[in-house]
């Protein structure tokens, strides 16, 4: 009788104690998997804001475009780290940033390399971080999402029918996962991807697509890039 006493096993009080710690357990987890994904949707529209009124602050002080302003001469000349700005770090000045296709977006190429300059003469300016030396995709900086923050100026991307334009300059991320899009979109635009000032394009996870084709309804399942006019 000693020894059947001995092999009990768990008693229900027991069982239901273990299954209430399992239980809270999980819902600690899911809880700061929820936190951790909020966290990157503020950052990110942390950094669309931040971007835009850098743009804004940048026109505001010097009455040129952030990318255009030129020549490298003239930069230079004003000091500080724009000593350290290289040639590929001015435009034009023709008062016009590009024109900044589709497939440069996340390059920082295309025509006088004014999609790269935008960001440099941001950093030189000391309204954005980062290394002003950097050019190329290089210049563009990382996501919240670990993609890319790119420029364009196509007025023909992300628009139904193709015949109308988008006209102006986007600000676009890349590698966006579908719930953290629709709530970008939702806390700025109006939550619909193919209206407004915010769009998007279904891309491939793990890549820097380009800005394309937008569709109204955001999917869990599928990755964009997303897009907003300054």
């Amino acid at each position: 009788m000693k020894q059947l006493k001995n092999q009990q096993g768990f008693t229900l009080v027991e069982i239901a104690i273990v299954l209430v710690i399992i239980g809270l357990l999980l819902g600690g987890v899911l809880k700061g998997q929820e936190l951790i994904e909020n966290s990157k949707v503020k950052n990110a529209v942390n950094d669309l804001n931040g971007i835009t009124a850098a743009y804004y602050g940048y026109v505001d002080r010097f009455k040129r475009i952030p990318g255009d302003d030129g020549p490298i001469a003239t930069l230079n000349a004003r000091g500080g780290t724009w000593t350290t700005l290289v040639a590929d770090g001015a435009g034009n000045n023709n008062g016009v940033l590009g024109p900044l296709l589709t497939g440069v977006t996340f390059t920082g190429g295309g025509t006088n390399d004014e999609g790269d300059a935008f960001w440099m003469q941001l950093k030189a300016a000391g309204l954005i971080t980062g290394n002003v030396a950097d050019v190329n995709a290089a210049a563009l900086p990382r996501n919240a999402f670990n993609g890319l923050t790119g420029v364009t100026t196509d007025g023909g991307i992300m628009v139904t029918p193709p015949a109308i334009t988008w006209a102006g300059t986007k600000l676009c991320m890349s590698q966006v996962p579908g719930k953290a899009a629709r709530a970008i979109d939702t806390q700025i635009d109006d939550g619909v991807g193919n209206t407004g000032t915010v769009r998007n394009t279904v891309a491939v996870a793990g890549a820097n697509t380009p800005p394309a084709a937008a569709v109204a309804a955001y999917s869990d399942d599928n990755v964009y890039t997303i897009c907003r006019s300054l």
